[in-house]
């Protein structure tokens, strides 16, 4: 019993029952807070809680500074002007540009009259689908038995991270709500800075040094992004070898987010659960390659070896969410049959993206702004040291101050790398989603041309427009920023 439960929070252990004979626990009466929705329920805004220092403040006091998501407060913002009438080249927000892969609409239009509550896990017939799905692309055995579905990866997540045990560590830079998630978890976040140099990835080395410069608990997490968000970085099969050896030496589990997975624009992606499948739990999802942010549909797999917190994230899955919408659990299930036409779609947006990517990347580079060429999903984080003396001299000197001025002065809309991404703020990165375009016109036409046909080089300028423009008006404002 002891070993089984070592990961998870003790004040989370109340009326937990075992079976005598040896089988499952049964597991978890409770496992959130008391008052968890009260704690929590006020939490999501974009404005810090500067009262929550304050004795008499609803807000606990370790999350003084605490604010909402800030790349959906940035998406609000942006969106509103763009509403208002201003022309905004919106490169701020990692959305799909492409419609919803059309049989899961049709799955949908099918199953939308589906409204009883069905297994906190899922149903059994998407979690087949979902395993079929992950070996076919990833060489991945998955037991069905072991995944859970849930209303978006992030809630998966958080309730990992709320019945975890021991220390997390989250890198840098980062998706903006790995950190406040394990800050709203109650864990204080370890963080390990990546390099440009290495390509922004973790490396044995930093495991290594991480360890040694911290008291860390038994028990450690670890979460990581492959492919990146907000970098476009990945992971080649011997780095992922090279790290599982490591995370196993020094006992860390790994939580793997590969939601843009099947956007590698080699369709080559590597997970890190092939080679530390005991340790690794993987988090995935519809919203990136089916286009379906929207929907609201992800999905964990636990190893069997870690049966004891996938048992109390299922257990704290049902007294949160219930259980993932059941229309869109049907619909799924239906496109997870329909093999050869996601693997088209893929095939098709994929290489959309990687053109997108690549024009990116060569414009920026072109005018010495120095990046990591994206290998897969819908980013650049761009480094605009290059500007440094410019920007001095018009007594800019954070890289919020840049995007601020790049939004007024070329109505171009970037995200800067710190502090939301876990950068320096007076670093000059920032995150670049290269995805504002009628995914739909680029779509078509990528049909059009078929597989076998490879896109034209002006591709980029006639079918993903916006873009195309966008990364044109932000070259030309460094330019000028040069020549001030």
């Amino acid at each position: 019993m002891a070993s089984l439960i070592q990961y998870i929070k003790p004040s989370h252990l109340q009326c937990v029952a075992c079976r005598t004979n040896g089988s499952k626990i049964n597991i978890f009466h409770r496992l959130l807070p008391k008052n968890y929705s009260k704690q929590y329920a006020r939490l999501l805004t974009p404005q810090k809680m500067e009262s929550a220092s304050d004795n008499n403040s609803l807000i606990r006091p370790d999350l003084a500074n605490y604010c909402g998501a800030s790349n959906l407060a940035m998406n609000e913002r942006i969106r509103k002007l763009i509403k208002e009438g201003q022309k905004i080249y919106h490169l701020a927000f990692g959305q799909s540009p492409f419609p919803v892969v059309e049989e899961a609409i049709g799955g949908l239009k099918q199953h939308a009259g589906e409204n009883g509550y069905l297994p906190v896990a899922g149903i059994q017939e998407l979690r087949e689908g979902i395993s079929r799905f992950h070996a076919r692309h990833d060489d991945l055995h998955l037991d069905p038995s072991n995944i859970i579905v849930s209303p978006g990866t992030k809630e998966l997540i958080f309730l990992l991270l709320t019945v975890f045990h021991g220390d997390v560590m989250v890198l840098s830079p980062s998706w903006t709500t790995y950190k406040p998630q394990i800050m709203l978890a109650r864990h204080t976040p370890i963080v390990l800075e990546t390099c440009m140099e290495d390509e922004w990835r973790l490396t044995p080395e930093l495991i290594d040094k991480t360890v040694k410069e911290n008291n860390l608990h038994h028990n450690r997490l670890l979460i990581m992004c492959n492919p990146d968000n907000p970098t476009g970085t990945c992971y080649t099969e011997k780095q992922l070898q090279n790290l599982s050896t490591k995370l196993r030496e020094h006992n860390i589990l790994v939580l793997t987010d590969e939601i843009y997975a099947r956007l590698h624009y080699e369709a080559n992606h590597k997970s890190i659960a092939k080679y530390y499948p005991e340790g690794t739990i993987l988090s995935t999802g519809l919203s990136k390659w089916a286009s379906a942010g929207g929907w609201r549909l992800g999905y964990h797999h636990y190893p069997t070896e870690l049966e004891s917190l996938r048992e109390a994230v299922r257990s704290a899955a049902s007294h949160s969410y219930s259980c993932a919408p059941a229309p869109m659990q049907f619909a799924a299930a239906q496109l997870f049959r329909c093999e050869q036409e996601c693997d088209n779609y893929i095939k098709h947006t994929t290489r959309i993206m990687a053109a997108v990517g690549d024009y990116t990347y060569r414009e920026l580079t072109s005018v010495g702004v120095k990046g990591v060429k994206p290998k897969a999903g819908y980013y650049m984080f761009p480094d605009f040291e290059v500007l440094r003396e410019a920007l001095n001299r018009r007594g800019m000197t954070t890289c919020e101050e840049v995007c601020q001025a790049l939004l007024n002065e070329a109505s171009v809309a970037l995200m800067a790398g710190g502090p939301a991404f876990l950068r320096p703020e007076k670093e000059l990165t920032t995150r670049l989603c290269f995805v504002n375009f009628d995914g739909k016109i680029a779509l078509e036409e990528s049909r059009k041309l078929g597989l076998d046909n490879q896109l034209p080089e002006d591709f980029v300028k006639n079918y993903c427009t916006l873009t195309y423009e966008g990364i044109q008006a932000l070259k030309n404002w460094l330019l000028d920023q040069l020549r001030r």
